[in-house]
């Protein structure tokens, strides 16, 4: 499987590779924008480079033919393991690489120790909760907050909040 764990040399093009799929006239070439939600950029290379360095963190890598077309934050808190950052190029999205990231993420985890993997997802995103609810995910419930006001994680267009869904492993 072409799937690889991120390099600090690997931090240019991811940063290209998850802006591209989430904001701005290029992520609306994939269903998984945030444009008409979010403003300003998804991540930088500092966000990126504290997630490769931080502490049971891991950034998974999905390449073909050596092109970055995916990847993944994985990051071990006991025996629970948080999923953030799932990303495919907006070009290649539905051709199975979500679902190949998402397969690769879980067997990391279980490999690691995980008997959960959960992740926060933003409440009016119908479509891409339906996607993980289709590989297994449950809605716990529990709702955070969105960061208005915190230019890290985008400019928000509208009031949003994150919904906390997981699967057993």
């Amino acid at each position: 499987m072409p799937i690889t764990k991120a390099k600090l040399t690997d931090i240019p093009q991811l940063n290209v590779l998850v802006n591209s799929a989430y904001r701005g006239e290029s992520s609306k070439k994939g269903w998984t924008t945030e444009a008409d939600l979010l403003g300003g950029i998804r991540t930088d290379e500092e966000v990126l480079t504290a997630l490769i360095n931080k502490e049971n963190s891991v950034m998974l890598l999905y390449k073909k033919n050596n092109a970055l077309i995916g990847c993944v934050n994985l990051q071990q808190q006991d025996n629970k393991i948080y999923l953030g950052m799932l990303t495919v190029d907006p070009e290649l999205q539905g051709s199975g690489a979500g679902k190949i990231l998402l397969k690769a993420s879980e067997d990391y985890a279980k490999e690691i120790g995980g008997t959960k993997i959960y992740m926060t997802v933003i409440s009016i995103r119908i479509e891409l909760i339906a996607w993980y609810e289709r590989h297994g995910y449950k809605d716990t419930g529990e709702r955070k907050p969105f960061p208005m006001d915190d230019p890290k994680f985008g400019l928000p267009k509208m009031e949003l909040e994150f919904i906390v869904m997981e699967k057993l492993l």
